[in-house]
């Protein structure tokens, strides 16, 4: 496999390069995106142009890839999705997922698709290798709880001030996949989910 691109013609996944820095830093001007995750607001082109060039390359180095999600081959950045090491990093065969898109793209279905991929990828022997895929969100994330819940994740509970955001301390909620598990929905979600 592959796991650099990956499709499964829907979907296409592949490395975000310098020619997305404006696409991405005018796709990051939406609050909803701001919302839910730890990047920057407001959102910058420097944003963008460290994000490219100080994660993404260095991340594919090092088991942290990161794919843009993309609605046809070669097509416009609608969203982004990558792998990271858990803080504090417990062990190199675990990964956390964590994922935004556009607010043009939501309601389709492309993000659950590339989790789908991504997890998979994560967890075949022959590609990423990790044994364990875990994903975090603010509570109250109930669009990418449902992403996370659609794609094999189970519902593991609620960390009370597990995460950091521009300096306030949240309440997450975490879901695991393990490699055994099977990629249909997974069970004990909270209701809403």
């Amino acid at each position: 496999m592959d796991a650099e691109f990956l499709s499964d013609g829907a979907v296409w996944l592949s490395p975000p390069a310098v020619s997305d820095i404006d696409a991405i830093t005018t796709l990051c001007q939406e609050p909803s995106i701001g919302a839910w995750t730890t990047m920057p607001v407001p959102y910058h082109r420097a944003d963008a142009e460290k994000f490219i060039y100080d994660i993404v390359g260095p991340g594919w180095a090092t088991r942290s890839p990161t794919w843009a999600l993309r609605p046809g081959d070669g097509g416009p950045v609608v969203g982004m999705i990558g792998l990271s090491p858990l803080y504090p990093r417990r062990d190199d065969n675990q990964a956390e997922i964590g994922f935004w898109l556009s607010p043009t793209a939501r309601g389709r279905g492309l993000m659950t698709r590339a989790a789908q991929l991504v997890t998979a990828a994560a967890l075949d022997p022959a590609a990423l290798a990790f044994e364990r895929v875990e994903w975090r969100a603010f509570t109250g994330n109930h669009a990418s709880a449902a992403v996370a819940r659609r794609s094999g994740f189970h519902f593991e509970g609620l960390i009370r001030g597990g995460g950091m955001q521009r300096g306030t301390r949240r309440d997450i909620w975490v879901a695991g996949r393990l490699r055994a598990d099977p990629s249909t929905p997974g069970p004990n979600w909270p209701p809403g989910v």
